[in-house]
């Protein structure tokens, strides 16, 4: 087991290597794949194009906005859509998606233990696919307003409890999974704002979502093979008894604490 999560670690490194190298510091990371060769959406490139251009005017009406993206030819098949936006829902979790990192980096520090951790990434995975897909298709219509900073008190909320508990209680997968529900509608309100025509709408929500659980499961990856060297360092000096004072307690408060300001910040300074 532990040899399976060496490779993850090391898959979820390459992949985020990759993934990071061309979204380089710009307003939209997005803008500096819009070139001739690029590789961008021309129809995410339309998008970020309009929402970059402050005083451009907005579309005569719902028809006229849904008939220009009819016409969008992406010149691709349905399997290649779907591979491509495997890479976009990847990137919206690493690196842009530090609020959905801190959250599954406090799923993993709630146990020591496999499988409640799996229970809860389970949990969390059905919860947010169903809100996804409800969200982008039109049947759901959150608020951002709303589920931003919901978003951020369910970081602040999951990050309490490893303080609280020393291990994860019988209640926290139903928790976790109202908490995807939440984090679902953040994860459509992303998808919708790619302005994507009808005709490649469901490979490409298929595919941003597979992308969005690589993205989780390289982040824990990744804190999998962390904590495997701190608690190789920890059992080397006979302290094993001192894991959840020096990492769990300390990182979770340091997670809840930003999951707090991010939630102060969404209602007061950025409402």
């Amino acid at each position: 087991m532990r040899t399976l999560w060496r490779l993850v670690a090391a898959m979820a490194c390459l992949m985020v290597i990759g993934t990071a190298a061309p979204l380089q510091a710009s307003a939209h990371p997005e803008d500096e794949l819009c070139t001739p060769n690029g590789g961008m959406d021309p129809a995410l490139c339309r998008e970020l194009a309009r929402i970059d251009q402050k005083n451009a005017p907005p579309e005569k009406s719902a028809a006229d906005a849904q008939s220009r993206a009819d016409t969008v030819n992406l010149g691709r098949s349905g399997f290649a859509t779907f591979a491509f936006y495997i890479r976009i829902g990847f990137a919206h979790i690493l690196p842009m998606g530090a609020d959905h990192i801190l959250f599954v980096l406090a799923l993993f520090l709630s146990s020591l233990r496999l499988r409640p951790l799996l229970v809860q990434i389970s949990a969390f995975t059905i919860a947010h696919t169903a809100t996804l897909g409800l969200a982008a298709s039109g049947v759901l219509t959150p608020l951002p307003s709303i589920i931003e900073p919901l978003i951020a008190l369910t970081i602040a909320w999951a990050a309490l409890e490893n303080i609280l508990f020393e291990e994860s209680q019988s209640w926290r997968p139903l928790l976790v999974f109202g908490f995807g529900l939440i984090h679902g509608m953040g994860f459509a309100g992303a998808f919708g704002d790619l302005g994507l025509p009808e005709n490649v709408f469901l490979p490409a929500l298929l595919g941003f979502n597979v992308g969005v659980e690589f993205g989780q499961l390289a982040v824990i990856g990744m804190a999998f093979a962390a904590s495997l060297y701190f608690k190789r360092v920890l059992s080397r000096a006979g302290q094993m008894q001192l894991y959840r004072p020096v990492l769990v307690w300390p990182v979770s408060a340091l997670i809840g604490a930003v999951g707090l300001w991010w939630a102060f910040e969404r209602v007061f300074l950025l409402g």
